[in-house]
């Protein structure tokens, strides 16, 4: 079906009948956490379980030709690539450990040099080319390979183009793509992320789960997204809508997704794909929906002026920051439509952020060691999740994790410590809103989600309205539920 669509365009499917359910059987190990008495939840566990995953047509839908091969050949990789020699001896793995010390020491040594009190640009220089003759993104243990993306942001910062997506990437091979990666290596390393790893959906499904309950008698739902990139997330939304058994018909679903003006044509022709194939899937199960476009400022200033509001539509403000495929977003950009949004009087705020260690007094140096700790986490459940699947693993590492750690680095580097901002969720408990009680159901969701992959994933709910991530000792997201000072909710 052909659509005209413009920068603020709407396609409504209001008429098409509700015909889709799902079922959901689901045991566990913590009787308490079933869904007997808890209504119907975002997630079709069966289908999560199962070899493919529910969403899976969407996301194949964004790719392009070639994409699904791509991924079928990284993503399947088998025990066939693994070393016969996987007994390793004691002494081989003290000398990886010993080798891993010093990599840490000399990632140490070469970050002092850039900024500490006996700073010298030529000793830094000196101990990154060390740094790069013992380490590659593409080979060798977690903490080589994660040394090597550390390397190279730090030799970004010495040339003072710090926060570039692998300008100075170090390789083997002759040839390396060192610009932007391509759409097809972008979307297979999103879904294979998103397969192996909880990241993605833990905040999508707990963001949803908060959203279903609030809404759960209202005939429209309008909800505004900060950040909507492929717009995964609302598939699960509409399928829990249409799926929903008691209560009245299928709500209308709109959705406001913000575009950015600094990316020009790409921000507004990428949000308009995402739209297309919302409005198709949405259209596919039945769901009455439209969706529209707002425009941030050339600041990335909102305006919520700029929001179509109508009578009796319950608000959802959805907010993701950081996710480890989103792109970065400046605290004034955010603290802009947060503030902004705080006077549209919403429903229902949804917060999805990353977890950072304590500032300290430890100046860059201090900060640095937080970021190569917390990165050596992501890297450690990344294995986990692809155990025998280093190529996967390499291609996620390469198109995410490493830009991500040269532009914390770089953010680091030029930012003082007293600008640094506070948790958004901090934030917006000082500016009036009020949390929002972590259902049980929830909670119980995030477990069972868990559940499905690698036993060093935790979740812990703090402060009755925020439930967090993480792996092992370490925190990686946090979920927050808040509503307007003015709710009754």
């Amino acid at each position: 079906m052909a659509m005209a669509i413009d920068n603020a365009f709407e396609v409504d499917f209001s008429s098409y009948s509700t015909t889709t359910t799902t079922t959901t059987t689901i045991t566990d190990d913590d009787p308490a956490c079933t869904w007997n008495d808890w209504g119907s939840p975002v997630v079709d566990w069966d289908s999560l379980s199962s070899e493919r995953d529910e969403f899976q047509d969407l996301i194949e839908s964004m790719m392009d030709d070639g994409t699904g091969l791509e991924l079928t050949r990284v993503g399947h990789e088998t025990s066939n690539s693994v070393s016969t020699d996987t007994m390793v001896a004691d002494e081989e793995t003290n000398g990886e450990d010993f080798k891993g010390l010093r990599l840490v020491h000399l990632l140490m040594a070469a970050a002092e040099a850039l900024t500490g009190a006996n700073k010298s640009r030529e000793l830094a220089r000196v101990i990154l080319v060390r740094l790069k003759e013992l380490v590659s993104p593409n080979d060798g243990t977690n903490m080589e390979r994660l040394a090597a993306y550390f390397t190279e942001a730090l030799q970004g910062l010495l040339e003072g183009s710090g926060g570039g997506h692998g300008k100075h990437l170090i390789t083997n091979g002759p040839q390396h793509h060192r610009d932007q990666h391509h759409q097809t290596d972008m979307l297979a390393a999103f879904q294979l992320l998103q397969d192996m790893s909880p990241y993605v959906k833990f905040g999508h499904f707990t963001a949803n789960q908060a959203i279903l309950e609030a809404v759960t008698h209202d005939r429209r739902i309008h909800i505004v997204d900060y950040d909507i990139m492929e717009g995964i997330q609302w598939a699960s939304l509409m399928q829990a809508l249409v799926s929903r058994k008691d209560g009245p018909p299928t709500p209308h679903l709109r959705i406001t997704a913000l575009s950015r003006s600094s990316s020009g044509r790409r921000s507004i022709g990428t949000i308009q794909e995402t739209g297309r194939r919302l409005v198709a899937f949405a259209a596919s199960i039945g769901q009455p929906f439209s969706f529209h476009q707002c425009r941030l400022d050339s600041d990335e200033t909102f305006r919520p002026s700029a929001v179509k509001l109508v009578r009796g539509e319950a608000l959802v403000i959805n907010c993701m920051l950081h996710l480890p495929h989103f792109s970065y977003r400046a605290p004034d950009s955010v603290a802009s439509f947060l503030s902004g949004a705080k006077t549209l009087n919403p429903r229902l705020v949804t917060l999805v952020e990353e977890e950072v260690g304590p500032i300290g007094d430890g100046g860059f140096v201090g900060r640095f060691m937080d970021s190569l700790h917390h990165y050596s986490a992501v890297y450690d459940s990344l294995e986990a999740g692809f155990p025998m699947q280093s190529r996967a693993r390499a291609l996620v590492e390469r198109v995410f994790i490493g830009p991500r750690i040269a532009g914390s680095l770089a953010r680091i580097y030029r930012t003082r410590e007293e600008e640094e901002s506070c948790p958004w969720s901090e934030w917006l408990a000082a500016v009036g809103f009020k949390p929002v009680n972590i259902s049980f159901a929830n909670h119980c969701q995030a477990k069972l989600l868990l559940g499905l992959f690698n036993d060093g994933y935790r979740v812990e709910e703090l402060a009755n309205n925020r439930l967090v991530l993480g792996w092992k000792s370490r925190r990686f997201l946090s979920a927050s539920i808040w509503t307007s000072p003015d709710s009754d909710l």
